[in-house]
């Protein structure tokens, strides 16, 4: 399985109310205009704010991310 197919199938299991991030992530991968790196940023924290999750400041320590 290719790299590209690999991504895909992760999209495809990424939640709708997180698919701002990947678009977000994914322009800043595909700019390459100087003061894009500062734009992309500013667009995350933005998607970050506007965010309505409730489980978006939940916070997990390194052992259970490792277990993830």
């Amino acid at each position: 399985m290719s790299d590209r197919e690999k991504a895909y199938q992760l999209l495809d299991a990424v939640p709708d109310y997180k698919i701002g991030y990947v678009v977000a992530f994914l322009q800043g991968l595909t700019a390459c205009e100087e003061g894009k790196d500062e734009l992309y940023c500013q667009k995350l924290y933005q998607n970050y704010l506007e965010d309505t999750a409730t489980d978006k400041d939940e916070t997990y320590t390194l052992d259970e991310c490792k277990k993830e």
